[in-house]
């Protein structure tokens, strides 16, 4: 009686569920490099080096503890690239009496999963994956309970669940649950960024970068530099690295800009969060401790730990929630290619410019830089939301589905009608100008708003707001923006979506094939 444990690539952690309570003489855990994995997107190249090199130490420390190991690797002769290829040769190779699965984190991967039992003739065991604080039928539950999905709500439940900052009589630490108010400060001059713990890659990971270059060297990004950690003890060094020297900084600056800065006091750690090698438990354990210490002021400690059990943890169960038809949802009607930049990083636009080298350099860019400037762009430029999603997907090392959809067609680009927001996140020069140092060193000039050397992000802002005026106008968030709208005179209204059109004519449409082969 042989059980066979299929281990997938974001599913790296020692306490796995299916890894638990399983005789290792009666098991094989069987691990996949499999070519579909890395090419149903033409992923990033640091991306795939991590998830590559992150899975074969996992495997080497799995055997040395005692498993027996089945792995196969991407170049492997007899690969037949796909999942459901090399499981069904793994169930011929060790005559496996049964399959032992955690949930995967994916719709197109369970679809594959879900046709195992039928197809290769043995039973298939899927355990929920309790690596996270909220299983999915308790969201299930509180969503169904709600009229709306307001994610400060179940970030709350979040708090009262794990009693993460939470005082001995049931209240939140410090009186308040939320205090984003704190953390939205810009940039300071002479500051020193602590950059995230580099990791020197291992002959493992040389070897894994060499395949990567040969392999996928024409794929978007750069590999060299690669520090990522790959074991969960690197991890954990990134972990401490991060909460002594940036954590207590965190808060404050969080949605500040600064160019040539690609770190600033964020983490860095959502790749190793989403691979397997941190839990959330772990990570939010750590700030709360430091808070505990007198290491971290409360705005740090609660903005880091909001951003793992309330947004995390929330955009999973969405995911799950609203897929499949969330994947293809287009609210907004936005019809346009994802302009040409977004890969070349070539655009006088500043903050566009810095955006996308930090994303080309490192697979990263912190959340501003993807929502208010990134994902902001291309919703008020009616870029189709598909697209920005696959780009999304594609160019971040710690992008996987669940997580990446529901922020982009959610969030990022309203998509979804307002399912996930209340209101577009939508924004001008003026918010971009507040939070960086990236206006003052622009060709576009902030202060104008329309024209020639005008901050591109001015007219299409309004352009925005006039093309949906029909669907936001009485959204209660958005009355007081309509109302100045409304005060302008019919010239300088004109003048706006003039040139907003204008711009939107110079933009150069994405080459074909960049995102999908």
């Amino acid at each position: 009686m042989t059980t066979l444990i299929p281990v997938l690539g974001d599913q790296l952690s020692h306490d796995l569920a299916s890894l638990r309570d399983v005789p290792r003489d009666g098991a094989v855990v069987l691990m996949m490099e499999v070519a579909e994995e890395t090419t149903y997107v033409r992923h990033h190249q640091r991306k795939i080096a991590l998830i590559l090199s992150a899975m074969r130490h996992f495997a080497e420390e799995l055997r040395g503890e005692g498993w027996t190991v089945d792995y196969v690797r991407l170049d492997d002769a007899d690969n037949t690239g796909s999942f459901t290829g090399e499981v069904a040769r793994a169930v011929e190779r060790h005559a496996a009496t049964g399959i032992r699965i955690v949930e995967p984190g994916e719709w197109r991967v369970k679809e594959m999963i879900d046709g195992w039992a039928k197809a290769l003739g043995v039973p298939v065991e899927v355990l929920p994956d309790d690596r996270f604080v909220c299983s999915l039928l308790d969201f299930q539950t509180w969503a169904q309970s709600r009229g709306d999905l307001v994610m400060e709500f179940f970030y709350r439940e979040m708090r009262r669940r794990t009693g993460l900052l939470m005082t001995a009589d049931g209240k939140p630490e410090g009186g308040q649950w939320n205090l984003d108010k704190e953390n939205r400060k810009p940039p300071k001059r002479g500051v020193n960024y602590p950059e995230p713990l580099a990791i020197a890659p291992d002959a493992t990971t040389r070897e894994v970068m060499a395949l990567v270059a040969s392999r996928f060297g024409d794929h978007f990004g750069r590999l060299d530099g690669f520090a990522l950690p790959v074991t969960a003890a690197e991890a954990q060094a990134a972990l401490d690295h991060f909460v002594r020297t940036a954590l207590p900084h965190f808060g404050t600056f969080q949605d500040a800009m600064v160019t040539g800065q690609d770190w600033l006091f964020h983490s860095w750690l959502s790749p190793a969060l989403n691979l397997g090698l941190l839990t959330a438990l772990e990570v939010v354990q750590a700030a709360a401790d430091a808070y505990a210490a007198g290491n971290v002021p409360l705005n740090a400690a609660e903005g880091f730990i909001r951003q793992i059990i309330g947004w995390r943890e929330y955009v999973r169960g969405y995911y799950w929630l609203e897929m499949p038809e969330v994947a293809d949802a287009n609210a907004l009607d936005a019809t346009r290619a994802l302009p040409d930049f977004y890969w070349t990083g070539d655009t006088d636009m500043l903050c566009l410019a810095e955006a996308v080298r930090n994303t080309r350099d490192h697979g990263y860019a912190h959340h501003i830089q993807r929502l208010m400037v990134l994902g902001n762009f291309a919703m008020l430029a009616g870029v189709r939301p598909q697209e920005v999603a696959d780009w999304f997907l594609v160019v971040y090392a710690d992008a996987y589905e669940w997580v990446e959809l529901p922020n982009v067609i959610g969030m990022s680009q309203h998509a979804d009608g307002g399912r996930m927001a209340t209101k577009p996140y939508a924004g001008g020069g003026a918010y971009i100008d507040r939070m960086s140092d990236h206006c003052a060193r622009c060709r576009y000039d902030v202060k104008k708003k329309t024209g020639e050397g005008a901050c591109p992000f001015n007219a299409l802002y309004w352009d925005f707001l006039a093309r949906h005026e029909r669907r936001f106008a009485r959204n209660r968030r958005m009355i007081t923006m309509y109302a100045t709208w409304n005060r302008m005179t019919p010239e300088t209204r004109a003048a706006y979506r003039d040139s907003a059109a204008v711009f939107l004519a110079t933009l150069e449409p994405a080459r074909a094939g960049w995102a999908r082969r």
